[in-house]
């Protein structure tokens, strides 16, 4: 899959373009704070119907000033020509359209255009909660199972509804043997395909890890849930009164966690800011690999200042797995070109550079922009 061109109108601080992309490497080059990332998140909203940075109010992506912004993308899927569009003014919803045909729910959308992201953001996936590391799950296995994301949505909003019984004080036990029937059927088999999840991709992870920190340093990932020691239905059973005085659901498929391990300790206390990012560079390249082994085409790969904090082996690794020939179309931004040029010269492939400044994307040609 490729994307050919992209109009990008009053996203974040990019006014208005109009780019073309190679089938192969697409570079990005420019200082920080100037609008490479966003290129790039412009992107990946397109694919996955919201910003890479998740936020509270829809209308953060839209520039300062302006009442909409307007996204479209025309892509190569299956050899066959697609054209996607999203549109959103502020306090409207979104409105997503593929092929002009306006879809009714957006997750008819997800998995269409799998692209993975690495991002510095990506250490919230080590330092943070156990929702960072759920949303990482949940956006590899549904863009593969549409199954998997529909009962993900109906648990969700199964919980929602218990929670709302449980803040009004609600003790009919019907009722909640109603709403609980529902959090146990749609739980089981998000937990069941997590759990199958886990084991095809930890050998994956494996493998990327190594290629990037070099040999001496094991990780693994543990899988943690509730449901990893009794079903959804006792857990809700035996906490009911609990949860009355708590004020919410304690247990459940929502409170799930992936472990991440270096040796036999957590990385999110040992590991060294190279180390952290280093894991996660393998878990998107492991990403990557996953998606593109379970679906019916390449994702796109978008590298955003991956070079940064790390060593210069690390580094050269990573240009080494950049360079292979297992993926498809790539967008890397750096404001080091020295890096880019590296891969440009490695890849062997079509290319094009782009220069970013304030928001306006320029083509570099030879060196010197046009």
């Amino acid at each position: 899959m490729t994307l050919n061109t992209a109009t990008i109108l009053n996203y974040k601080n990019i006014a208005e373009a109009r780019l073309d992309f190679s089938p192969k490497l697409n570079c990005l080059i420019g200082n920080n704070g100037q609008g490479k990332t966003n290129v790039l998140d412009a992107i990946y909203y397109l694919s996955m119907c919201r910003s890479f940075a998740p936020t509270g109010d829809n209308s953060a992506v839209i520039r300062h000033g302006e009442p909409y912004m307007m996204l479209q993308g025309n892509y190569t899927r299956q050899d066959t020509p697609l054209e996607v569009s999203i549109a959103l003014q502020r306090g409207k919803r979104k409105v997503v359209r593929r092929d002009g045909k306006e879809y009714q729910r957006l997750s008819q959308h997800i998995g269409l255009l799998p692209v993975v992201m690495v991002s510095p953001m990506d250490l919230d996936l080590v330092r943070g909660s156990g929702e960072e590391r759920r949303r990482f799950m949940d956006l590899i296995i549904s863009q593969n199972d549409t199954q998997y994301l529909d009962a993900l949505i109906r648990y969700n909003k199964a919980v929602e509804q218990r929670n709302a019984m449980i803040k009004r004080e609600m003790r009919d036990p019907l009722l909640y043997e109603t709403v609980e029937q529902a959090m146990a059927v749609h739980g089981a088999l998000v937990h069941d395909r997590r759990r199958q999840w886990v084991d095809q991709f930890l050998p994956i992870f494996m493998h990327y890890y190594s290629a990037v920190a070099g040999e001496g340093e094991s990780v693994s990932l543990i899988y943690k849930s509730h449901l990893n020691e009794g079903s959804m239905a006792e857990h809700l059973a035996a906490t009911r009164e609990r949860d009355l005085i708590l004020g919410h659901t304690t247990r459940g498929i929502h409170r799930d966690d992936l472990e991440l391990m270096l040796g036999n300790y957590s990385m999110r206390h040992t590991g060294s800011q190279g180390q952290c990012k280093t894991y996660t560079i393998a878990l998107r390249f492991a990403q990557f690999d996953f998606l593109k082994q379970g679906g019916p085409t390449v994702p796109i790969l978008l590298l955003d200042d991956i070079f940064d904090r790390l060593d210069a082996s690390r580094v050269e690794r990573i240009v080494d797995v950049v360079s292979s020939d297992r993926f498809g179309q790539i967008f890397i931004t750096d404001t080091n070109r020295t890096h880019l040029d590296e891969i440009v010269a490695r890849h062997g492939g079509g290319h094009c550079l782009m220069h970013v400044e304030d928001g306006a994307i320029t083509v570099i040609k030879g060196g010197e922009m046009s």
